[in-house]
């Protein structure tokens, strides 16, 4: 059974009319870094999960979410 870490970044990201490179900006990492995140290949931080809330002002459970695959 495995874990994996599903993420509504990319689409939060398109409803705020923000870049990448915008939003990278904003939570101090690099446009790659959400690339990656989006992208599911990236698991964050704590601190930058709660930097992306912010940025969103949504809780940060509404962003990120745990998948249990079997």
């Amino acid at each position: 059974m495995g874990e994996t870490i599903k993420n509504t970044v990319s689409l939060l990201r398109q409803e705020k009319s923000l870049t990448q490179e915008e939003l990278a900006t904003r939570v101090g990492v690099t446009r790659q870094t959400i690339i990656a995140l989006e992208k599911g290949n990236y698991v964050p931080s704590v601190l930058l999960a709660l930097k992306v809330a912010k940025v969103f002002k949504v809780e940060v459970d509404k962003i990120f979410t745990i998948r249990y695959e079997k």
